[in-house]
């Protein structure tokens, strides 16, 4: 059995990839032997499912594993030898078959087979703004090449900084374009923030659930993570009291508005309390506001309130373009920012400039508003009609944000909501389980749709033959 210490100065996973890799050098594991599954691990061991997940990929990019799909993790043998064949596997059999984490974690943005997929966290193909990107790059092909040919300003296109501050400007946040370090997406902006705040052992408080992706992100910095439950208001206030208490975290990852997975955003009174408590406590508060474009309503962001005093704001042009434009920005005081730089050229140099400037152009086109006020009146309407529809499928709705990508919802009588993706999985549906979300991974009945990918009959069909198994009944209409 390997024997994992939680007090060496070692991160957890790599003493499961060294554990392992001695296991295998010394034959006590042998080529062909399959290893327990990523939750069957996590449990025997008392570690999180992100930490197993990370320490079989690794084992995997070593050469020491093979993954089979649907199947699990093999030692591999000699080089260019397959593992020994397995036996098919039933996707709804016992709790030796996983429901991938990997799936929505790394391979989200490959096709996978799935013919259905109201669990991702991107817009459809045809909701993307095709106009202006073409638009946009038929004016890059009009113009000088050469302004490319180097690797661009350190902290980014300094017109579309410029662009961005005025943005911000409209949502009440004073900041100049020294105030704005362009980045590759908002993921490279929550690991440029992770690191430069989060050092090994570390407490940070997280939504709980919250962004998968920043969890994985911040365990690998070493991170100890403590979930503050997410309400319909926003925040369990007396929750993230007592941690902050217990824990004297130095910084908070949050999603303020239509939250990823559960579509809630701070109402004013607990937005107002929680910059209280960062004054008192003497914590920092990251900002995700990727969805601010999805959001009619205009609600002012912590950032807003704050002024970049205590709190990093974090936004993205990718989720009301498209997916494949990687231009996110981190805004924040000036100094912070100067300390930033070097991490981006460290971990990539400088962002696209070709990207930037295309992004520049899209903004500078009369009909990008246009654009953005269609996507939210199609959200909407996206929203109320699967609400309805599942409802009428014996599904609970957490909250009607009426806004932005996400509904939280669960099926009444299931206690795992991954038995329910598991099942979806083998029809080809892409369903998104609550355990995802959770910071301690552990099943929870819910389930995040993107109303989006949600308008599909055969995902009704699929839910409809779920509750007829466990006796629901039907919503009326």
């Amino acid at each position: 059995m390997l024997f994992l210490d939680s007090d060496s100065e070692a991160p957890l996973v790599s003493q499961i990839v060294s554990g392992i890799g001695r296991a295998i050098a010394e034959q006590r594991l042998r080529p062909g032997s399959k290893l327990p599954s990523i939750r069957k691990f996590a449990q025997t061991h008392g570690v999180s499912h992100f930490t197993v997940v990370e320490a079989y990929d690794r084992l995997v990019a070593l050469g020491h594993l093979t993954p089979v799909r649907n199947a699990g993790f093999y030692v591999r043998g000699q080089a260019g030898e397959a593992p020994a064949p397995v036996a098919a596997v039933d996707a709804t059999a016992g709790s030796e078959f996983d429901f991938d984490a990997q799936l929505l974690l790394h391979k989200v943005f490959q096709p996978l087979g799935m013919e259905l997929r109201p669990g991702v966290g991107l817009l459809p193909h045809a909701w993307t703004d095709h106009d202006g990107l073409q638009r946009g790059l038929r004016a890059l092909g009009r113009g000088d090449p050469s302004g490319f040919s180097g690797y661009g300003h350190t902290k980014g296109n300094e017109r579309l900084r410029g662009k961005l501050a005025d943005k911000l400007a409209a949502a009440q946040i004073v900041a100049s374009a020294e105030h704005i370090l362009l980045t590759s997406g908002a993921s490279q902006a929550l690991d440029l923030v992770s690191r430069y705040l989060v050092g090994h052992g570390d407490t940070v408080l997280v939504d709980e659930p919250g962004y998968h992706n920043l969890f994985l992100n911040l365990r690998l910095q070493g991170a100890n993570l403590v979930g503050v439950p997410r309400t319909r208001d926003g925040l369990d206030l007396a929750a993230l009291e007592a941690a902050l208490v217990r824990h004297r975290p130095k910084v908070f990852f949050t999603n303020a508005r239509l939250q990823c997975p559960t579509g809630t955003s701070l109402s004013l009174a607990v937005a107002h309390r929680l910059l209280q408590l960062a004054e008192k406590h003497d914590f920092l508060i990251v900002e995700n506001d990727i969805y601010a474009d999805l959001d009619p309503s205009g609600q002012q962001a912590l950032a807003g309130m704050d002024q970049l005093s205590r709190v990093i704001y974090i936004g993205s042009l990718s989720k009301a373009i498209a997916p494949a434009l990687r231009v996110g920005f981190i805004a924040a005081h000036r100094e912070l920012i100067d300390e930033l730089v070097p991490l981006k050229m460290a971990s990539g140099l400088t962002s696209s400039e070709i990207t930037e400037e295309l992004a520049l152009d899209i903004l500078l086109q009369g009909r990008h508003r246009k654009h953005v006020k269609q996507l939210q009146d199609n959200l909407s309407q996206a929203h109320e009609a699967v609400a309805r529809r599942l409802e009428n499928v014996g599904m609970e709705i957490y909250l009607e944000p009426r806004a932005g990508l996400f509904l939280w919802a669960r099926h009444r009588l299931m206690d795992d909501a991954t038995l329910l993706a598991t099942r979806a999985k083998a029809e080809k549906i892409l369903l998104a389980p609550g355990q995802l979300f959770m910071p301690d991974a552990r099943p929870i009945p819910w389930l995040r749709f993107n109303v989006a990918h949600s308008l599909d009959d055969r995902l009704y069909r699929f839910l409809e033959r779920q509750a007829d198994a466990h006796g629901l009944e039907p919503a009326q209409d």
